[in-house]
């Protein structure tokens, strides 16, 4: 059988824990949104220091960019991938315009995780302990859909693109490192994090 008939089930189950992980990231800043209407002035309850805090970011404007609390956005955003995983798991195979799809989201997601990552540790320079976990679960997220859609000739760059992205789909997991690596060099440049634990 085809790699490009084969049911992405690893995909599925990656998703799956995903989304649950990322829905409750979501869902845990949504409740420290809430009490924050409700008691202003009243740090959160994911705030240990200056450095690692929810409140700056989720009161910064970069943390509602479109008008309203970011965290709603993942909490209805996680909804699609977890969806999509269990189809896949019942037996649903979509066609290529619906990975091509589900691939932009995905990019849009990571885009905007990257955007609020520059925008933790440039600007409001605190790491917020639940978006962290979010960027965790995104990073790898987005790398195996888009992998997976250039596989399929979803996204359409050619045989060679997509035998590349073959190759590449057993190395997400050392990709996803190397990311992670990036960022936390960064945050140590940027916010001498290492000094908040010594």
């Amino acid at each position: 059988m085809s790699s490009t008939r084969t049911r992405p089930v690893a995909l599925a189950y990656w998703l799956i824990v995903a989304s649950v992980v990322g829905w409750f990231a979501a869902f845990e800043l949504t409740i420290e949104k809430f009490n924050a209407y409700e008691n202003p002035g009243q740090g959160a309850a994911c705030d240990f220091s200056v450095l690692v805090q929810c409140t700056e970011n989720l009161n910064s404007p970069q943390g509602s960019a479109f008008g309203f609390p970011n965290p709603i956005i993942g909490l209805t955003g996680w909804m699609a991938p977890l969806v999509v995983a269990v189809a896949i798991l019942a037996g649903a195979k979509f066609a290529k315009w619906f990975w091509a799809i589900f691939a932009a989201g995905m990019t849009f997601a990571f885009a905007f995780v990257c955007w609020l990552m520059y925008q933790s540790m440039f600007n409001i320079h605190t790491l917020c302990p639940w978006c962290m976990v979010t960027w965790v679960v995104t990073i790898p997220s987005f790398y195996a859909v888009a992998l997976h859609a250039v596989r399929i000739g979803a996204i359409p760059l050619g045989e060679r693109a997509s035998k590349i992205a073959d190759r590449l789909s057993s190395w997400i997991p050392l990709i996803t490192i190397v990311s992670y690596a990036i960022i936390a060099l960064v945050a140590q440049l940027r916010l001498n994090v290492l000094m908040e634990f010594l």
